[in-house]
């Protein structure tokens, strides 16, 4: 069973998918993931406002499910808090695939929390339980640069697909991601 959800997550997140870049950038489009443009994008002549409204719009629809996320200690939201921000959700590019390439920043209320992990892996659950169902995307969730103590471990926990398989496989710690993500009433 774990085997089988890390092969589904892999898939899910584009394990192992290369990111297609131009060779020679189009005069309109210097550098493909600054400008928000795929290869695909490029090859097939979209206007690039069309491919920067389509990311802009998958960065709403994401950060719509992560700020709801309930605290696990605070009786307040990741968004009250300013754990979650709109800047933070971006569209880095796309595989060859058309797989989304995603990275959330979240910002630790203090730089010692100790349930910074919980929340990272409260968020990869949210997305793969919502978005996940209709698009294909790999995400990179990391704390923002020198917001915590550990970020660094932090950041391998939560981006490794085996560890989030045995937490969530933890019913203590399955029942608190479960009722961070619930949605209100």
């Amino acid at each position: 069973m774990l085997l089988s959800l890390v092969q589904k997550s892999k898939s899910i997140f584009g394990i192992g998918e290369t990111v297609t870049t131009p060779t020679s950038p189009t005069p309109t489009a210097p550098n493909d993931l600054q400008s928000g443009l795929s290869a695909k994008s490029l090859t097939s002549m979209e206007p690039q406002s069309t491919v920067q409204a389509d990311h802009k719009e998958f960065q709403e629809l994401i950060y719509d499910y992560i700020r709801s996320i309930k605290d696990p200690e605070k009786p307040a939201t990741l968004e009250d808090l300013h754990v979650v921000y709109e800047e933070g959700v971006k569209v880095k590019g796309v595989t060859s695939r058309n797989i989304k390439i995603v990275e959330i920043e979240f910002n630790p209320t203090v730089p010692h929390c100790s349930l910074a992990t919980l929340i990272g892996l409260c968020i990869r659950v949210q997305l793969e339980r919502t978005v996940a169902v209709s698009n294909q995307f790999k995400l990179d969730i990391h704390i923002k640069k020198g917001a915590h103590n550990t970020e660094e471990e932090i950041n391998k926990q939560i981006n490794d697909k085996e560890r989030i398989a045995a937490a969530m496989e933890n019913p203590n710690l399955r029942k608190i991601v479960e009722e961070c993500i619930q949605e209100e009433d």
